[in-house]
C-alpha cells in the first residue's frame, strides 16, 4: 500500500512553532497519515523573495525554519517522504543535498520545477532534461534518488509537435531521473491526467493528490465561476480513474497538497476531511 502524506507546503501558518508543530503533525498521525514530504525553503530559514512570493501565493512558509526537522518527524511517528528542493541548490552542492536526504530518512529529492524559466523554448526545455541527467546521476552515486514535479507550465508547446513535458519524459534517463507527478497542475492547464500517468508508467514514483472545483453556494454574479482547490472527492476531478492508476504502477507515496482554498480557512481541517478519501481510496 502507497504511504499517504501531506505536503509541508500547505502547512506554513501551523507550524510556526515547536509546540504547534508537535500539535499539528499529531493531528496528521491520527487523522491516519503516515509521512510528510519537507520543503528545503521551509525547513532553513528563508529569504525575503521565498517569504514573499509564498505569502502572496496564499501559503506562507511560517517559522518552521528555525525548529529541528529530524527530530520532531521522528518523534510524531511519522516519516519523511522527500524533501523538495531546487536544482541550482542540488546541483551547487550533490553532497550536501544527498546528506540532508539521507539525515531525515528519505531517499527521494524532488525538483519543485523551475522559477522564471522559458518552458516554451525548446532549446531550453532540452537543456533542462540535460541538467536533470547530470544531477541525477551524481544524487545516484550518493544513494539518494532524483525526481521532477510537474505544475502546468510544462504544458506549454516547444514545436508543433511535443510539449516542455514531452521532452523531459522522452530526454531524461529513466535509471536515473524520476517524476512526482501532480495531476491536479496538468489538470488545472487543460490536460488529460490519467493518460500523463499511464505515459508515465514506472517512473512515477510519487503522486501529488488533490480536488478542483467551488466553495460558492447561492446566487453568483455572473455564472462563470472561479475553480480553485477542493478537499478530495468535494469537488468535481474524476479522481478513481487515477487512483487506480497510481495504485497499478504501484507509486510509493500519495501526498496530498491542496492550495489555500481550505475549508474553514484551515489547512488542519482540510488535511482531516481530505483522509476520509485516502482511508477509503488508498
Amino acid at each position: 500500500m502507497p504511504i499517504k502524506a501531506v505536503q509541508q507546503f500547505m502547512l506554513g501558518t501551523v507550524l510556526n512553532n515547536e509546540a504547534q508543530a508537535r500539535d499539528t503533525l499529531q493531528k496528521m498521525k491520527d487523522a491516519g497519515y503516515d509521512g510528510i514530504e519537507l520543503c528545503s525553503f521551509m525547513i532553513h530559514p528563508s529569504g525575503l523573495l521565498v517569504r514573499l512570493i509564498t505569502k502572496a501565493a496564499g501559503m506562507p512558509v511560517g517559522g518552521g525554519g528555525r525548529l529541528d526537522w529530524p527530530r520532531l518527524v521522528k518523534g510524531s511517528g511519522l516519516r519523511v517522504v522527500s524533501l523538495h528542493t531546487d536544482l541550482d541548490s542540488v546541483e551547487k552542492d550533490i553532497p550536501a543535498t544527498a546528506a540532508e536526504v539521507k539525515a531525515l530518512g528519505a531517499k527521494y529529492a524532488v525538483i519543485t520545477g523551475m522559477y522564471r524559466f522559458p518552458y516554451g523554448d525548446e532549446r531550453a526545455v532540452r537543456e533542462l532534461a540535460a541538467r536533470l541527467n547530470r544531477a541525477g546521476e551524481a544524487l545516484a552515486r550518493e544513494g539518494v534518488s532524483l525526481l521532477y514535479h510537474n505544475h502546468n507550465c510544462e504544458l506549454q508547446w516547444v514545436n508543433r509537435g511535443q510539449r516542455a513535458y514531452d521532452i523531459l519524459l522522452s530526454e531524461t534517463d529513466p535509471a536515473t531521473v524520476g517524476f512526482e507527478f501532480d495531476s491536479y497542475w496538468f489538470t488545472e492547464g487543460g490536460a488529460n491526467a490519467l493518460f500523463w500517468m499511464k505515459q508515465l508508467g514506472g517512473r512515477m514514483k510519487l503522486w501529488h493528490i488533490n480536488d478542483r472545483g467551488t466553495r460558492l453556494s447561492g446566487p453568483a454574479m455572473t455564472p462563470i465561476l472561479k475553480s480553485d482547490s477542493m478537499e478530495l472527492g468535494y469537488g468535481n476531478m474524476d479522481l478513481l480513474p487515477l487512483v487506480e492508476q497510481a495504485k497499478s504502477v504501484p507509486v510509493e507515496a500519495v501526498i496530498l497538497e491542496s492550495h489555500r482554498n481550505w475549508v474553514d480557512k484551515s489547512p488542519v481541517k482540510s488535511f482531516q476531511r481530505s483522509a476520509g478519501f485516502l482511508e477509503k481510496y488508498i
